[in-house]
C-alpha cells in the first residue's frame, strides 16, 4: 500500500525534493530495485488483449517478459540495477496482507462474473485487482536475474528496508520502487517510474529525504509518525484524517503520543483500541536488514549466460530467440563499458551521527517554533489594526 497521499505532501510542501528526468539521467549509477514491486507492476502491465501473457503452455510470462527487457533499458542506459526481493513479512503487516488477500479474492470472484455479464472493461479492471506475486513468480525471476548476470539478494523482511540501508552505506545511489514507504525507512535518495516502459513517456522522479525533511519542517521521527498517521501497511488509518489534518496534528502535537493523547479529549476522531504506533515506529527505526559490510551485500555484476537465457527464455518459455539473443548481446557490451562512472561514484556518501540527527532534528523544532511566532505576531498585529478607531 505505501503512505496515501505522502507524495501529494511533498508536493505542496517541499517541491524542491522532487526532480524529474530522463533515465539516461542516471548513467552510471547503481540503484537498488525492490524487486517484488516491480514483478507487481509487470504483471498487471505487460498484458495482451487485457490478458498476462502466456507461453505455449500455458505459464504466466508477463513477469520474465518485463523484468528482461526493462532490466536491458536500465543497463542500455548506462545504469548498475541489484534487485532486493521480499523475505517474510512482519508480524505487525499480517492485518494488511489479509486485506489484500481478501480485497483479491473478491476481484478474482467479480472477474469471473463480469467474464459471463460485464463489458470488457469491468473484465480489464477485476483481473488487474486479482494479481498477486507468488513464490514461483519469485524464483523464476531471481533464476533469469542469474542467467543476465545481473545481482539480487532477498532480503530478511521488507525489501524497501534493504534498499534504504544499501542507499545509506553509499553500496547504491538510490533505491528504486512505487512504494513511498521507502523513504520512512530513511533512504536518501528514492527513485520512482524507473521501471516503467519507455512507451508510457514517464518521467523518472528522484526523491531526495533531506530536502523533504526541510521542506515538511520536522526530523526522521516526527516525518515516521507522520507517514504512521496518513496509513502505512502497519496500521490501521484512523478515520477522518486526512494528510492536511495530520500534518497539522504532528506539528502542534509533536508525535503520536501527543497526537493519541490529543484525540482522546477530542470526540472527532477515533483512535481504535489495538493501535500498536510504537511497535510500527520500531519498525520503521530498525527493521530486520542485513548490514550493509556483510558478505551477501559484496554484490557484481557478471557477463550474461547467453546459452543460459536462451535454454530457459526459448526453450521453456518460448521467447523469440533473435531478441534473447540480441538482449543478451547488448548486456555484454554494455558490461564492457560499464566500467565508465560518474564522479559522485568515488566518494560514498557519510551517513549521520546520532549527535548530528539530534542537532538536525533540533533545529527543524526550532525552525518551526520561529515560523510558529512570526504566525502569531502577524495575527496579532492585524488584531491590533482592526482594532484601532478609523482615523486614529
Amino acid at each position: 500500500m505505501g503512505i496515501k497521499h505522502l507524495a501529494q505532501l511533498i508536493q505542496e510542501h517541499a517541491p524542491d525534493a522532487i526532480k524529474t528526468g530522463e533515465i539516461k539521467n542516471q548513467f552510471g549509477r547503481k540503484v537498488a530495485i525492490d524487486a517484488s514491486m516491480s514483478i507487481y507492476s509487470f504483471l498487471i502491465a505487460v498484458r495482451s488483449d487485457g490478458q498476462q501473457l502466456m507461453s505455449e503452455s500455458g505459464e504466466t510470462t508477463s513477469h520474465l517478459m518485463g523484468l528482461f527487457y526493462r532490466t536491458l533499458r536500465m543497463v542500455d542506459n548506462g545504469i548498475k540495477p541489484l534487485y532486493v526481493f521480499d523475505g517474510a513479512p512482519p508480524k505487525l503487516k499480517s492485518g494488511e496482507l489479509a486485506k489484500r488477500f481478501q480485497r483479491k479474492s473478491e476481484a478474482q470472484a467479480a472477474h469471473e462474473e463480469a467474464k459471463e455479464t460485464g463489458t470488457a472493461e469491468d473484465v480489464e479492471k477485476f483481473a488487474r485487482r486479482g494479481v498477486r506475486v507468488t513464490r514461483e513468480h519469485n524464483e523464476e525471476c531471481q533464476r533469469l536475474l542469474k542467467f543476465m548476470g545481473i545481482p539480487y539478494i532477498v532480503a530478511p523482511t521488507e525489501a524497501e528496508a534493504q534498499c534504504a540501508v544499501l542507499a545509506r552505506a553509499g553500496k547504491v545511489y538510490a533505491a528504486a520502487s512505487e512504494d513511498m514507504d521507502t523513504l520512512t525507512f530513511d533512504t536518501p535518495v528514492l527513485l520512482r517510474k524507473l521501471t516503467f516502459s519507455e512507451q508510457r513517456k514517464e518521467p523518472i522522479q528522484e526523491i531526495h529525504l533531506d530536502k523533504v525533511l526541510d521542506g515538511l519542517e520536522m526530523g526522521l521521527e516526527q516525518f515516521i509518525d507522520l507517514c504512521m498517521l496518513l496509513g502505512c501497511d502497519y496500521l490501521d488509518p484512523i478515520k477522518g484524517i486526512g494528510p492536511s489534518t495530520a500534518l497539522k496534528l504532528i506539528r502542534e502535537h509533536k508525535n503520536l503520543e501527543g497526537v493519541v493523547e490529543h484525540m482522546k479529549t477530542n470526540s472527532k476522531f477515533t483512535v481504535p483500541d489495538d493501535w500498536p504506533f510504537e511497535d510500527a515506529r520500531e519498525l520503521f527505526l530498525h527493521p530486520d536488514v542485513r548490514s550493509a559490510d556483510e558478505p551477501e551485500c559484496d554484490f557484481k555484476w557478471e557477463a550474461p549466460d547467453i546459452e543460459g537465457l536462451v535454454k530457459f527464455l526459448v526453450e521453456e518459455k518460448h521467447f523469440n530467440e533473435d531478441r534473447v539473443r540480441s538482449g543478451a548481446a547488448k548486456l555484454q557490451k554494455n558490461l564492457k563499458s560499464a566500467q565508465q562512472s560518474r564522479l559522485e561514484g568515488f566518494f560514498k556518501p557519510v551517513e549521520k551521527t546520532a549527535d548530528e540527527k539530534a542537532s538536525l532534528k533540533r533545529k527543524a523544532e526550532a525552525k518551526l517554533d520561529e515560523k510558529k511566532k512570526k504566525q502569531k505576531q502577524v495575527a496579532k498585529d492585524k488584531k491590533a489594526t482592526k482594532a484601532k478607531p478609523r482615523g486614529a
